[in-house]
C-alpha cells in the first residue's frame, strides 16, 4: 500500500489583463511625477514674467503661460506633489480616526460602542462638504486648513464600514482559537482582527482618493483651500477663471490634470474592487 501524502493546493496566478496594467502604470507614473516633480520644475515657477503673460501654448511653453507670466506646464509638475499627496494624507487621517473609533466601538463596552455608533451617525447625516467648507473658513484659506476640514468630516464611513468588518472577523474561528490559547484582548485586535478586517477598504481607499481629490480642488477653487501663488491644481484654476474666455488653456490644463487623476484611481479602484470579488467581473 502506498502512502499518498496531501500537497498543498497550487497558488492561483495573478494573471493581469493590458487594461489592468495600463491603469497600474498610470497610477504610478502619477505617483513618481508627485515625487519627483518640484525636483525637475524650473525655480522660477513662482516668479512673475509680465512680458509674457497668457501665451498660448507653444514649443517653448507647452501648455502655455499664465496672467503673470508663468509656464502653466513646470507648475503643474511641481504641483502634483501638493494635489496628489495632500489627497493621500487626507484619506491616512481620516482612516486613522476611524479606525481608532471602530477599534474602540468594537472592543469597549455596549455603551462605548453605541456612543460612538450615535456619534457616526451624525457625521454621517451631515452634508460632509458644507461642514468641511465651515471649518476651512473658520480655521483660515490654506492648504493646511482644506486637509483638516476634509479629515475632519471623512471619517464616518470608514469607521461604520470597519467596526462591521471587524465585528464579523472577531466571530472567525482563527480569532476564538488565539483567545482560548490566552491571548490578551489589545494583542487579539491589534496582531488579529484589525490586519484581517483591512482588506475591505483597500478597495474604498482607492475610491476616495479619486473622489477627495475634486473636493480639495473645490476648496482651493472657491478660496478657502490653497491659496495663490500656489501651484496646486485648485488654486490654479481659481486664479485663472477670470480670463477663461481669452486664455481657456490656463483653466483646461490643471482641470484635465484633476481629471485624470480622478479617472485614475476611480478606475483603480474599480479593477481592485472586481479582483476582490470576481463574481463582480462582467
Amino acid at each position: 500500500m502506498t502512502l499518498v501524502l496531501p500537497t498543498a493546493a497550487p497558488r492561483r496566478k495573478a494573471n493581469f489583463t493590458a487594461y489592468e496594467l495600463t491603469v497600474f502604470g498610470v497610477v504610478a507614473a502619477l505617483f513618481l511625477l508627485a515625487l519627483i516633480g518640484p525636483m525637475i520644475a524650473p525655480a522660477d515657477i513662482y516668479t512673475s514674467n509680465m512680458l509674457e503673460t497668457l501665451f498660448p501654448p507653444s514649443a517653448e511653453h507647452w501648455l502655455g503661460t499664465d496672467d503673470q507670466g508663468r509656464d502653466i506646464f513646470w507648475r503643474l509638475v511641481a504641483g502634483s506633489r501638493l494635489s496628489l499627496f495632500a489627497t493621500v494624507l487626507v484619506v491616512i487621517l481620516y482612516s486613522i480616526i476611524g479606525m481608532i473609533v471602530a477599534t474602540l466601538a468594537t472592543v469597549g463596552p455596549r455603551w462605548v460602542d453605541e456612543l460612538l455608533m450615535r456619534i457616526t451617525d451624525i457625521g454621517l447625516s451631515l452634508p460632509g462638504l458644507v461642514v468641511s467648507l465651515g471649518i476651512a473658513t473658520v480655521l483660515g484659506p490654506s492648504l493646511q486648513s482644506g486637509i483638516i476640514a476634509l479629515a475632519l468630516t471623512g471619517w464616518p464611513m470608514t469607521a461604520r464600514i470597519l467596526r462591521t468588518t471587524m465585528r464579523r472577523t472577531m466571530e472567525q474561528p482563527f480569532v476564538e482559537g488565539a483567545r482560548i490559547l490566552g491571548v490578551s484582548r489589545t494583542r487579539l485586535m491589534l496582531k488579529h482582527v484589525l490586519p484581517n478586517s483591512l482588506d475591505v477598504l483597500i478597495v474604498k481607499w482607492a475610491g476616495d482618493i479619486s473622489f477627495t481629490m475634486l473636493i480639495l480642488a473645490g476648496l482651493s477653487f472657491i478660496g478657502v483651500g490653497a491659496q495663490p501663488p500656489s501651484p496646486e491644481w485648485g488654486a490654479m484654476i481659481s486664479g485663472a477663471r477670470g480670463y477663461m474666455s481669452i486664455a481657456w488653456w490656463a483653466v483646461a490644463a490643471p482641470g484635465a490634470a484633476i481629471v485624470i487623476n480622478a479617472v485614475a484611481f476611480a478606475l483603480l479602484a474599480d479593477i481592485l474592487q472586481v479582483r476582490r470579488d470576481p463574481s463582480l467581473q462582467a
